[in-house]
């Protein structure tokens, strides 16, 4: 690797040089085969785009985890975001990635093309403007996400009791890394050996819980950024821990994340939300992996609501995305993919976040 020119891939990137130099060490120091998972869909892209899993040791396999919010969010709840969207005197809010998500019977897209009031924001603030704008419809915020939109999601609640909203609600579907990385260690089927572990996410909820898990399973675990060089420097730390037999947890994102993380924010998420069991698609319950409305703020829960009865969810029977959402398998295994499942048309969640792996492999062109 130290004697190569520039990688096609890097050029033009501004650290390419010690991009090269991090993946040449990766080189010396791999003395046997192992497997790391990226728990962030943005990372999983990342490493598409610049062709890092083409520039790392072929023994070292990288195992995409599901770091996509939108990927994970339940059928359950898709169906009852279509459901309530559909009903009168309602705007549905959601961020864009949600609209081309499949439910078991269309799309909030297909809700909207069909005279539904569906609207994109690009903050849960924006809905909460629009209630104050529209006092003569409900309006329902999507309020998906791992930690890092909860304080969002959050202050938007805080807001619209503060205005006096009697129009405003959320469609909680917030989901924690932690107990996500509980589940797929202590799961029969693991074989992941060492974690890169979201760097967003850390930025808000700092990295204090992850030691606990880390020795539990005797796991390393580096916090890491989206770029190139944090993903090969996070890459780099853990194969260094895994070859001297060492457990621990380590910040390769220092300019963006502390151990405490941003305990204001904290402060605010544990003011209206507590933690709830939560169903993620294709893998199934975890427990405490979700935020949910406190008592206190129950009102502007729009599943309390909004009566959708008992909804009859139905997967695709040919999508493998709980798999691959699991690290199990990886998109390109799916029969459907580049074929019957393409971004356009999407069988599964994964096709269509812009953080989904079936996305970044139809993408970046990996068969």
């Amino acid at each position: 690797m130290s004697n190569m020119g520039t990688p096609k891939f890097l050029s033009g990137y501004r650290n390419a040089d010690l991009v090269k130099t991090a993946l040449g060490e990766i080189h010396k120091r791999m003395t046997k085969p192992w497997s790391l998972m990226e728990i962030c869909g943005g990372q999983t892209h990342a490493i598409m785009q610049y062709g890092l899993d083409q520039l790392l040791p072929d023994s070292l396999e990288l195992v995409h985890g599901p770091g996509c919010p939108v990927c994970v969010t339940s059928l359950e709840l898709i169906d009852q975001a279509l459901w309530i969207a559909k009903q009168p005197d309602v705007i549905f809010t959601s961020f864009g990635d949600m609209l081309r998500v499949p439910g078991s019977d269309g799309d909030l897209f297909s809700v909207r093309a069909s005279g539904g009031q569906v609207r994109v924001v690009y903050s849960p603030l924006d809905a909460v403007e629009i209630a104050r704008n529209n006092p003569d419809k409900q309006v329902v915020f999507f309020a998906i996400g791992f930690e890092t939109t909860a304080p969002a999601n959050a202050m938007a609640v805080l807001q619209a009791e503060k205005m006096g909203l009697k129009n405003f609600s959320i469609l909680a579907a917030n989901v924690l890394v932690p107990p996500a990385m509980h589940a797929i260690l202590g799961s029969p089927d693991n074989r992941i050996q060492g974690f890169l572990a979201a760097g967003h996410v850390c930025a808000v909820m700092g990295y204090w819980e992850y030691p606990p898990i880390a020795e539990q399973y005797q796991t390393p675990i580096v916090v890491t950024g989206f770029e190139p060089l944090d993903l090969v420097n996070g890459i780099l730390q853990t194969i260094s821990m895994l070859e001297e037999d060492c457990v621990a947890v380590e910040n390769a994102y220092t300019r963006a994340v502390t151990y405490q993380g941003n305990q204001a924010a904290q402060a605010m998420i544990k003011k209206v939300f507590e933690p709830v069991d939560r169903n993620w698609r294709g893998i199934g319950s975890i427990p405490k992996s979700g935020f949910g409305l406190r008592e206190n703020y129950r009102y502007f829960d729009a599943a309390d609501r909004f009566d959708s009865g008992d909804i009859k969810t139905e997967e695709s029977e040919i999508c493998i995305a709980g798999q691959v959402l699991q690290g199990l398998k990886k998109p390109s295994d799916c029969p459907a993919f580049g074929t019957l499942c393409k971004p356009q048309n999407p069988l599964g969640a994964p096709m269509v976040s812009s953080e989904g792996a079936c996305a970044a492999y139809y993408r970046y062109g990996k068969k």
